[in-house]
């Protein structure tokens, strides 16, 4: 080989080499420009929320492939707190929980990450993320610097930043920013010295070269307590704002560097009771355009919402609690479906940058099984001894979720009539502590429902020394404002007349447990109880099963369940705790049943807790699979629209 051939190829081993060890990779603000720099180079994301805790694990790659291919060059993901630490100390990062599995998933498609680890994170979410243990310190002031919540604070970000560090972009991972505590200017507190503190945390787990930033609504005002100095200050607004004077905001905390809008509403969230929220492709794409034609950096929350199975919805003040799904009218569906809003948004993206070319990943096919009997099981006081596996706890007065060591779900307490009540007479939450709705019976007649805000007196009868039931349900922690210490259950005492009930006992219920273990499923029991009155029944568990056929290729496939004439519960297939349904109320009729839970290989259990009257003495009882959701029931809207907590008005 000639002396000049191997000069030659000793130079082009240089070059490679210098490529793969050469200039490290960064991620930087350039204040100068106006602009975010990535490797050196002038660049702007456009990027998409997506919650990992609120989509099965098995569609996570699907989800992402869409978000890839609308154009998206990054996403945005927060981390729930409480969703990876239940109890202290007790940690989950496996199966849908296994957040560095997103974050290569990510990575491998070609995406950037832009990571909200908290600990506070709001995102409709119970508690805002935050885990409801911490509610055991009575007087805790969470987002504060109260010494209680910042020793907690330390032990979850002590594991979760270095966990979170080797996916940083210097390090050769996705991760370009990282955000500190979420919307703080929104909240009363405005504890500089907390913010502070987390900056300080946050770079001494994730070192110095990380950009670190806050993200609070688009008004001066949310600005003066959501920023300090050292963490970037960007801004959130909606479809018609005024986008000058949004990022004006943003200008008198920050005024140089890129402008970014962290949460840009492609729609908004519900609640039960009020009109499903829409919002028009078209407002969404105006503005969008707009923003991206000023060189803005571009977040759109949500590019998909997913689904709070199981008790993860939160509420929010006055109390309203949020459906099962977080649909949220966005791009993709909560099953992931393309819309029409998806291929306006794809549009406006490629005015401005090249998209990637070859087919976007299709809709997921829907399956309608059909109509599945049902047949009545227990009441939940028949089973008590199987749902309650730590027994009664008595107590002189009511004691909370968090103090019987229960975070979700239902709790029943159980008392006496300490007098003859002949006729009717008030039972009574005076200092409205029922948190959040409370199913009462007497001598295993269904009398009333009581209920956060809107019912705190039923009338009842009964002879001294009468068996009082209620059933207290958990809707969801409130997860925005000044009320996230929310406790549940009985949280002050009841009344009868003018005296006040004791001498309670109170038996936590284990029930996803006990559907797991197949305690309630293994016959049908004879009712012990009077047939009750139409209006009214005791909460009772009811129980059916259908098969499907083995070995055909497409099955099974993604469905939706409903319940026809059915009012208000819980659903289980399969052992997996589907969420709430609450049809009477609305606007979400039909749940999301993700594939993944159903079987061909034995028969699917399905297993319905209702609350307050199923339809099986005078109708058919049976739930039905349906291929088409249903999440905007006509119903009277109370709640009013706006963006993120904040008017239009606020920017301006």
């Amino acid at each position: 080989m000639s002396p000049l051939r191997i000069a030659s190829m000793l130079l082009l081993l240089v070059l490679l080499v210098g490529q793969s060890f050469g200039a490290p990779r960064s991620f930087s603000v350039d204040y100068k420009n106006d602009c975010f720099l990535k490797d050196g180079e002038r660049f702007r994301y456009i990027s998409g929320s997506i919650h990992y805790s609120r989509i099965p694990r098995v569609y996570w790659k699907d989800r992402l492939l869409k978000m890839y291919m609308a154009g998206l060059n990054a996403i945005q993901m927060y981390i729930p707190w409480n969703y990876h630490e239940e109890s202290p100390g007790r940690y989950s990062f496996s199966g849908d929980r296994d957040v560095g599995y997103f974050l290569k998933l990510a990575q491998d498609i070609g995406l950037l990450v832009i990571l909200r680890p908290g600990p506070y994170i709001c995102a409709e979410w119970d508690m805002g993320g935050l885990p409801a243990w911490l509610l055991e310190k009575k007087n805790i002031v969470l987002r504060s610097s109260d010494p209680d919540y910042i020793a907690a604070v330390d032990k979850w970000m002590g594991k979760l930043l270095p966990m979170m560090k080797p996916y940083l972009y210097q390090n050769g991972g996705p991760i370009i920013t990282v955000q500190v505590e979420n919307e703080y200017g929104s909240y009363f507190a405005c504890d500089y010295n907390y913010m502070r503190y987390l900056s300080k945390l946050f770079r001494s787990h994730l070192g110095d070269e990380v950009v670190l930033f806050t993200t609070d609504g688009a008004g001066v005002g949310y600005l003066k307590c959501g920023s300090i100095q050292g963490l970037y200050a960007t801004v959130d607004f909606g479809p018609g704002a005024n986008i000058t004077a949004a990022f004006g905001a943003q200008r008198h905390a920050e005024p140089h560097g890129p402008l970014v809008n962290s949460e840009f509403y492609t729609g908004w969230l519900d609640h039960w009771g009020s009109a499903h929220s829409v919002v028009s492709p078209a407002a969404v794409a105006k503005t969008l355009s707009e923003m991206l034609a000023v060189g803005a950096n571009v977040n759109l929350y949500m590019f998909i919402g997913g689904t709070n199975f199981g008790y993860w919805n939160g509420a929010n003040e006055p109390y309203d609690a949020q459906p099962t799904s977080y649909d949220y009218d966005s791009p993709l569906t909560e099953a992931g479906d393309l819309t029409e809003k998806y291929f306006a948004i794809r549009d406006v993206i490629k005015m401005y940058h090249r998209i990637p070319e070859g087919p976007i990943p299709p809709t997921t096919p829907k399956y309608a099984y059909g109509a599945v009997p049902m047949k009545k099981l227990q009441t939940v006081s028949d089973a008590l001894e199987k749902l309650s596996f730590s027994g009664p706890v008595k107590s002189m007065y009511p004691q909370t979720f968090i103090d019987l060591s229960q975070a979700f779900g239902y709790v029943l307490y159980r008392t006496t009539l300490p007098v003859d009540c002949t006729k009717p007479t008030p039972l009574s939450s005076p200092l409205n502590g029922i948190h959040d709705r409370a199913y009462v019976s007497v001598d295993g007649v269904a009398v009333g429902i009581l209920e956060r805000n809107k019912a705190l007196t039923i009338n009842v009868t009964g002879k001294a020394g009468s068996q009082v039931d209620i059933l207290v349900e958990n809707m969801g922690r409130i997860n925005y404002g000044r009320g996230i210490n929310d406790a549940k259950g009985l949280v002050s005492n009841l009344t009868l007349g003018k005296d006040l009930l004791t001498s309670w006992f109170m038996y936590s219920l284990s029930i996803d447990e006990a559907i797991n273990q197949g305690l309630l499923g293994e016959k049908e029991l004879t009712p012990k109880h009077p047939a009750q009155g139409a209006d009214l029944s005791l909460p009772t568990f009811y129980g059916g099963s259908f098969i499907i056929p083995d070995g055909i290729p497409s099955l099974p496939q993604d469905t939706y369940i409903k319940l026809p004439n059915w009012r208000k519960g819980q659903i289980w297939i399969n052992g997996f705790n589907l969420g709430r349904y609450w049809p009477t109320r609305g606007p979400q009729v039909t749940l999301y049943v993700p594939f993944n839970i159903l079987s061909t290989a034995a028969p699917n259990n399905v297993t319905v807790l209702e609350l307050e009257g199923a339809p099986c003495s005078s109708k058919p009882c049976t739930v039905e699979f349906t291929s088409t959701p249903i999440l905007n029931a006509t119903v009277h809207s109370h709640y009013r629209l706006h963006w993120g907590q904040f008017t239009k008005d606020d920017i301006l």
